[in-house]
């Protein structure tokens, strides 16, 4: 069994990064820059953005975040996200999600330059991806296609289960398991309301969960040899840690680790990963890569 290191991954990525940043820099091209937009005082969003912060800092890019309070109104911050579009420092920017329930999150999605989304969420971005044209693919699903190609672990024909529907890391990832450029698989789309899942996940080859229940899949949905990767992380009670809480995937690991031949953990397996791409596909921006 094979413990697939996001985290060590990230890190030789976010090297690679760097090192292409400085070279480009010496040739006298501008650093990336992203920018971030938070709003309120989400205690989960302020340590991914602290998070993001400190990844461009590590990959030589500019970042620039940009703090508003809850009361902020959807006009204001549809005017503040006009104004990144419009400018022509910024490559990329993120709004960073969930926003207050008086903003449409999909009226602030579309309203970004899909060319400056490199979160991936724009209807754009996120068409181009299901027919296989260039484009920024969302951060996570980007990160798990990274980790089965960086461990060289075969996809092609192989039968993937997909845990999970949601427009952020299912249905993006299942598009990317069917397509040859990345996946190449045979990919079934479980869910809550699907009949015979255990079924399903037994003749899976590949278990991608993203269903937001922790310890949902059990050694008895698992076939031996198969590879599992975790995106769960949901914070559990737990007294014996100073914070009151761990963190806990949708596997249960403990139980499914000695069946499978590969399977990220969690902590420390696709979470790294996300942020990571992120920072690929503001380097993407900046190089034009994509769009023009």
């Amino acid at each position: 069994m094979q413990i697939i290191d996001g985290k060590a991954t990230a890190a030789t990525i976010k090297a690679e990064i760097k090192e292409e940043v400085e070279r480009l820099v010496a040739q006298g091209v501008r650093r990336p820059h992203l920018a971030a937009i938070l709003v309120g005082h989400d205690g989960g969003s302020e340590t991914y953005v602290k998070n993001k912060v400190l990844a461009c800092e590590a990959c030589g890019f500019e970042s620039t975040l940009l703090r508003f309070e809850d009361t902020i109104t959807e006009e204001e911050l549809l005017a503040e996200v006009n104004r990144l579009n419009e400018d022509e420092t910024v490559d990329g920017f993120i709004v960073q999600l969930p926003l207050p329930a008086h903003i449409s999150e999909q009226s602030v999605i579309e309203a970004i330059d899909y060319r400056k989304d490199v979160d991936g969420f724009h209807p754009i971005n996120v068409g181009r991806m299901a027919i296989g044209l260039p484009c920024y693919i969302s951060a996570t699903p980007r990160g798990i296609i990274e980790l089965l190609k960086r461990y060289e672990i075969p996809t092609s024909g192989r039968k993937c289960v997909v845990l999970g529907r949601s427009n952020i890391v299912g249905k993006p990832m299942a598009q990317l398991m069917m397509q040859k450029e990345y996946g190449d698989s045979t990919v079934t789309v479980c869910h809550s309301r699907s009949a015979n899942l255990k079924e399903e996940c037994l003749q899976a080859d590949i278990i991608i969960a993203a269903i937001g229940r922790p310890g949902f899949v059990t050694a008895d949905m698992v076939k031996p040899g198969a590879v599992i990767i975790d995106v769960g992380t949901t914070r559990v009670p737990d007294a014996t840690r100073k914070n009151g809480f761990r963190l806990s995937g949708d596997v249960d690991f403990e139980n499914v680790a000695p069946l499978c031949s590969a399977i990220t953990p969690v902590p420390g397996g696709v979470g790294p990963m996300t942020i990571c791409m992120l920072m690929l596909n503001t380097l993407a921006a900046a190089k034009h890569e994509y769009y023009k």
